[in-house]
């Protein structure tokens, strides 16, 4: 994922460097809520993970990505 902040005028470095880690962190946070919000199993969680897996490099043989 790919953050964008804008600098504001007359704003210093260091502010908006902190704006982006607030931001950041508030991301992460989300991302865990959604992944705890329902139990995976590990064997389900590892099987997801390899048929996403299968899918890209797919994908990728035929030339779309």
């Amino acid at each position: 994922m790919l953050l964008i902040i804008e600098r504001k005028d007359n704003e210093s470095i260091d502010r908006a460097l902190k704006r982006y880690k607030r931001k950041r962190r508030n991301v992460k946070v989300r991302q865990q809520l959604r992944e705890r919000k329902q139990y995976t199993k590990p064997s389900r969680k590892r099987r997801n993970e390899i048929q996403q897996a299968i899918y890209t490099n797919q994908k990728e043989l035929d030339g779309e990505i």
